[in-house]
């Protein structure tokens, strides 16, 4: 199978499973996460037991294959790989880690499928996944921008020929950002409107750091 095969196929996998994983990511921040604070007791046990447990496989697998694919593409790309690729790349990489290290672990002890302490897990889980919901909207502008971008052509570089000053500045940020979620405070991303935000803030943030700096 020649490279346009590969990166048709790969291009096409990395958006079905995409969608797959942002879409729960959205749900549990906007619809379930909201459902829980409000839901009744009497209702909980069934919903976590039977819902929350199908849609966390869902989850984390969607976001799996996503890295999987996106690992093909990169591969494919080879020497063309472009700042907004790069920075687009990092920020879905620690999202994938994010599900799979903290996110799906800390879920099982809330859920009751592991042992620990449920509302500390409860916090570290929320403060992952909001910061991946964060993530998300530049993560996809990165995306968009590297076949798309001619409005914003400083990150359509290739990476081989050097990173700019403002594509090291918002990789920095994401960084910072990523070691809030493992460290820190859910600060404004709390509410779902907070969280929406912040997100379209990172994301003009991010292209004015990579664009003009």
């Amino acid at each position: 199978m020649n490279n346009v095969w590969v990166d048709l196929l790969a291009r096409w996998g990395h958006g079905l499973f995409g969608i797959t994983w942002i879409g729960l990511l959205y749900y549990f921040n906007f619809v379930q996460g909201e459902y829980f604070k409000e839901a009744s007791k009497d209702a909980l046990p069934d919903v976590k037991a039977k819902l929350a447990t199908r849609a966390l496989w869902w989850f984390r697998w969607g976001a799996m294959m996503t890295f999987i694919t996106g690992v093909v593409l990169l591969g494919v790309l080879g020497s063309s790989l472009s700042g907004w690729i790069l920075l687009g790349a990092v920020m879905g990489t620690f999202m994938m880690l994010n599900v799979w290290l903290i996110i799906w672990p800390k879920q099982k002890v809330v859920l009751g499928l592991a042992s620990g302490d449920v509302p500390s897990s409860a916090a570290k889980a929320g403060l992952a996944s909001r910061t991946n919901t964060l993530f998300s909207a530049p993560m996809l502008f990165c995306m968009l921008a590297s076949k798309h971008g001619g409005a914003v052509m400083e990150g359509m570089v290739p990476i081989s020929s050097g990173l700019s000053n403002g594509l090291m500045a918002a990789l920095a940020l994401a960084v910072v950002l990523e070691l809030n979620a493992i460290f820190g405070k859910m600060g404004p991303m709390a509410s779902v409107k907070g969280v929406i935000h912040m997100s379209l803030l990172l994301t003009v943030a991010m292209v004015a750091l990579v664009v003009y700096l």
